[in-house]
């Protein structure tokens, strides 16, 4: 039996849009036992199962032991995290923005760093509420209904200064020509304090936020089947060229794109909130 890929997704309230980028069901179903890539993004990922737990083998965190998860969080990484299916995945996936971060868990990116979080930890019994209201719902516009209900009750708007925006908005953005140093003059910043400011918030360089971006901008142009051969994903998508992102795509994903391309067969939704993220 082939497997089938099931689900829908989901706009937030539009007094959450700063801090959710989106809502994903998923319903993942028969197929065959194994394993799937977690990617580094700049898009912070909350999970909420509806059946089994998530189960994470390898974490992006090398400190961190194998686990299973029934909600989770996790931060921003440049390092690939393993996710264990048996051929079966059921849940909503959220992706967060770094402010959404504050707003909803009232802790900076960096807080969570490259760890797995028990998402009771950061929204405590709202989370329990939440994992159970969505699985006596059936329907997506339910679950997703359900979400905004309690993400409204538990957020905190909060904002950052305008340069330390700027700097998240260039360095995560499209510009596969953007420059740290760059990005400092243009805000008044120095190097140095941008990259103190930078990393006590988001938990990774400025550096680092660029070239998470730019693999996400390659990871995306490469889940296209119609997209462009190898050789020209590199140079639009900033890189030197083709051996500049495979080394890239081996400390980012741990293997190079050809290999991903040869391997994945098992469809995440967090590949889907990646591109919809634009990165």
């Amino acid at each position: 039996m082939a497997g089938v890929s099931e689900g829908a997704s989901g706009v937030p309230d539009p007094r959450l849009r700063a801090y959710v980028l989106g809502y994903e069901g998923y319903f993942l179903h028969g197929f065959a036992p194994g394993t799937h890539v977690g990617m580094p993004g700049s898009v912070l990922t909350v999970i909420i199962t509806i059946d089994e737990p998530i189960e994470i083998p390898v974490s992006s965190q090398p400190g961190q032991a194998a686990g299973r998860w029934d909600m989770l969080a996790s931060g921003l990484t440049t390092r690939p995290a393993v996710v264990a299916h048996n051929g079966f995945q059921h849940g909503v996936q959220l992706g967060l923005t770094p402010l959404g971060c504050r707003a909803l868990f009232g802790v900076p990116t960096a807080a969570l760093g490259s760890w797995i979080v028990d998402l009771a930890e950061l929204l405590g019994p709202r989370a329990a509420e939440l994992r159970e209201r969505l699985s006596l719902v059936r329907s997506w516009p339910q679950r997703f209904a359900v979400i905004d209900e309690i993400l409204l009750r538990q957020v905190s708007p909060v904002g950052w200064d305008a340069e330390l925006m700027r700097a998240w908005t260039l360095l995560s953005g499209p510009d596969p020509a953007v420059r740290v140093g760059a990005v400092a003059d243009e805000i008044g910043w120095s190097r140095r304090h941008l990259g103190n400011r930078f990393s006590a918030e988001f938990g990774i360089t400025p550096k680092d936020a660029a070239r998470v971006a730019r693999f996400e901008r390659s990871h995306r142009l490469l889940r296209d089947p119609a997209g462009p051969p190898l050789s020209e994903v590199a140079a639009v998508t900033g890189y030197y060229d083709q051996a500049h992102m495979a080394r890239e795509w081996r400390e980012l994903a741990g293997m190079p794109p050809s290999v991903w391309l040869e391997r994945e067969e098992f469809p995440f939704v967090q590949d889907r909130q990646t591109a919809d993220a634009g990165g």
